[in-house]
């Protein structure tokens, strides 16, 4: 049997470009056989598919490398939620830019780990210069900001709770009832006390309850603010909060996960004022960004402030190579083997620039202020409000809950839409996340008379209207 070829060296494209001319072919013909946003039938349907079409995972003689990659990448596209699809709308889950997702390709053919300097010397520059652009961005007045490379606001709010509890001990974390809930979970891994919850009945952080709580609970505090909500995609009033921490002598983060970008828009970065006093920010570009995952940020105002990640193991990082020049990168993450999700970043940053951003930023926004519109104008439907970012909720007039949940189900079963769903002002409302710039009105309005169907159909089938 014959060694397998390599993607790297001068060999290595050659022996790429028939595997992905098979790869691509896979992604039309199953995206075809799909033809929606999803595949119908529900999981044990779609389990079922999948095992037909695969067969053992480990046969005793391999397949071959393209009938191999025909056969799993046509079965995985036909079974696949594609964000690509207008109707596919549910999360923060975008779809990728193309050029963004063409630098994945040669990050992986090149496959630098990000943990030591003789396995990546050009992506460790890269990533350096990237999150230095990207922290100065976010803190443009501070001479020296910076910024580590994530998963995703998870582990990017987990890293902020750590610092400050690298600052000041066990620090106490405040947020409010509309926060991410990778917050409490990253006090309960860090083993710090249990959040501090305050209510948020408007979708954002009550300013009122935070001033009691700050006053009450004696120091160190760390309150969490969220710049676009998973819910509703609302921003809390940055500013006041800021104010607020200032006074108090609290520490400030802000999950920016899904706003952050907005910076980038000249029309809508007003909306994150006063982010750059927060003493540090995630942003997550495998949302508004239309990264591949994973994409995420975790910007600090002072370089200096990531110095308690910093970590010792002799193979990666000994000291006399360090003396010698060579960089350190053990403290740039909690992980050790990491890929460089800086290359896509910033090739989609240099190829749009800032207005090409912006462009996609205000085009989807639009957007989403032309779906509230048909909703407005709907007799059948309700709003729930005007959309901050993306994010729009919305449900049949005169229905009960349990009828919106079967007609999120519904859609999902037959393969027609791909809905979220949320809980505002004790209701629940269908979510819909628009993060698709190619989104047309008529989309959006197929989109609605799909809801209005499909809630025809459950309500004659005996849902109880309210």
């Amino acid at each position: 049997m014959p060694t397998p070829p390599l993607a790297g060296g001068t060999a290595g494209p050659a022996h790429l470009r028939p595997l992905i001319d098979t790869v691509l072919a896979a992604l039309h013909d199953g995206a075809t056989r799909r033809n929606g946003p999803l595949p119908a039938g529900g999981p044990a349907t779609v389990t079922h598919h999948l095992h037909h079409a695969t067969g053992p995972l480990i046969p005793d003689h391999g397949t071959g490398a393209h009938h191999a990659l025909r056969t799993l990448v046509t079965a995985l596209t036909e079974g696949a939620a594609d964000p690509a699809h207008p109707h596919c709308a549910a999360h923060l889950h975008t779809p990728p830019l193309a050029l963004a997702a063409a630098a994945d390709l040669a990050a992986s053919a090149l496959n630098p780990s990000m943990d030591s300097w003789d396995q990546a010397p050009a992506a460790s520059a890269l990533e350096q210069t990237l999150t230095t652009a990207l922290a100065t961005e976010i803190y443009p007045n501070q001479p020296s900001p910076d910024a580590l490379v994530t998963t995703g606001g998870t582990e990017a709010n987990q890293l902020a709770l750590l610092l400050a509890r690298e600052r000041h001990g066990p620090v106490q974390t405040i947020c409010a009832a509309n926060a991410h809930h990778s917050i409490t979970r990253a006090a309960w891994l860090l083993g710090l006390p249990r959040p501090i919850v305050i209510p948020a009945p408007t979708g954002v952080m009550d300013l009122t309850a935070l001033h009691e709580t700050l006053t009450r609970h004696p120091g160190p505090l760390l309150v969490t603010a969220t710049a676009g909500t998973t819910d509703t995609g609302q921003i809390d009033p940055l500013t006041d909060i800021a104010d607020l921490t200032t006074t108090h002598g609290a520490d400030l983060h802000i999950d920016a996960a899904y706003g952050g970008p907005l910076l980038f828009s000249p029309t809508h970065r007003h909306t994150l004022r006063s982010l750059h006093r927060a003493h540090s920010v995630t942003l997550d570009l495998h949302k508004l960004g239309w990264q591949p995952a994973s994409a995420g940020i975790l910007a600090v105002p002072h370089r200096h402030d990531l110095t308690p990640l910093h970590h010792h193991a002799p193979y990666l990082n000994a000291d006399d190579d360090t003396d010698a020049g060579l960089p350190d990168l053990l403290g740039r993450s909690l992980r050790t083997t990491r890929r460089p999700d800086a290359l896509k970043i910033a090739v989609t940053l240099q190829a749009l620039g800032r207005d090409g951003l912006a462009h996609l930023i205000d085009r989807t926004i639009d957007t989403a202020h032309h779906l509230a519109d048909l909703i407005d104008d709907h007799p059948a439907l309700e709003l729930y409000a005007r959309p901050t970012i993306s994010t729009v909720l919305f449900r049949p007039t005169h229905t009960d809950d349990t009828t919106v949940a079967t007609i999120r189900r519904t859609l999902l079963d037959r393969g027609h839409a791909v809905l979220g769903r949320a809980r505002a002002h004790n209701r629940l409302w269908l979510k819909a996340t628009l993060l698709n710039p190619h989104t047309t009105p008529d989309h959006l309005q197929q989109l609605l008379t799909l809801v209005t169907h499909t809630h025809t159909d459950a309500t004659m089938e005996g849902s109880t209207p309210r």
